[in-house]
């Protein structure tokens, strides 16, 4: 167990240095100009939307580097990672269309309107089935195996999706993050998502950067294939059960309501944050 532990540790550590390090690189070398990441939050102080591709290319790289996944599983890490990253740059970039939610970008593209939303939509989905069929998977009828691809891929996916929805405020999708923690021990995987977060934490809390649909779709689909990596099908439908339940919440229930009037829930996401104006 203490070894288990400190293997956790050593490769959460290399997730929070390598994610470090690729938001010094950013930073220095912005793709595109400075400008182009920059925003404007509500204390009307300008932030930079740098953390997002800071995140997933340092978690990107740890995964490359974490030792004892097979090739296959470190593959398809990768993909759901940069996948879950770039499109969610492309929304955060060259957001078009006013339709919020999964709902209303699914609705756009129901009427032929393609938005960058409902592109990440379709990107992101794709991505996920990508990596499921990467995964390695037991010997199964044609049959069974398409049903668990497809599976795997809508947990991905979805777990992706989720994410991004608690970007709503300084720090709170990566204290979600954290809350998997727990499992480092258990996923190589688990241990990078939680410290390349970890490790751009302070500058969250800080305002002076945030995730964006980049770092949050990244990291939501990361922590889905490190999901569907270590559980069989029934926890893989729990997790689904899970994840689609949140998500068609969200569609009628605020998080940020449901926090703000849940008090353990809004100590925990007040936490570390800079005092509201007021």
């Amino acid at each position: 167990m203490i070894r288990r532990l400190l293997v956790s540790a050593a490769l959460a550590g290399v997730g929070a240095v390598a994610a470090r390090g690729a938001w010094a690189a950013l930073r220095k070398y912005p793709p595109g100009g400075a400008a182009l990441w920059e925003r404007v939050n509500h204390r009307g102080e300008t932030l930079t939307l740098l953390e997002g591709p800071a995140y997933t290319l340092g978690a990107a790289a740890a995964t490359v580097l974490t030792p004892g996944v097979p090739p296959r599983a470190k593959a398809a890490a990768v993909v759901a990672t940069v996948g879950g990253g770039v499109f969610g740059a492309i929304d955060d970039l060259r957001e078009t269309g006013k339709s919020k939610g999964l709902r209303g970008h699914l609705g756009e593209l129901a009427h032929g309107n393609v938005t960058t939303g409902g592109l990440k939509v379709l990107g992101i989905g794709a991505t996920g089935l990508v990596t499921a069929l990467l995964l390695p998977g037991p010997q199964q009828r044609l049959v069974g195996r398409a049903g668990d691809t497809l599976l795997a891929g809508v947990v991905v996916a979805g777990s992706a999706n989720l994410m991004n929805l608690f970007d709503l405020r300084p720090g709170r999708a990566i204290k979600v993050m954290l809350l998997f923690a727990p499992f480092a021990t258990k996923s190589p995987m688990v241990a990078v998502a939680c410290g390349a977060g970890a490790g751009l934490l302070p500058i969250d809390l800080a305002e002076k950067a945030m995730l964006g649909d980049t770092g949050a779709n990244a990291a939501g689909a990361l922590l889905g294939t490190a999901a569907v990596t270590g559980l069989g099908r029934k926890g893989q439908l729990v997790v689904l059960a899970v994840v689609g339940g949140l998500t068609l919440a969200s569609e009628k229930v605020s998080f940020t309501k449901v926090i703000a009037r849940t008090p353990v829930l809004r100590e925990l996401d007040q936490l570390g944050r800079r005092p509201a104006q007021p």
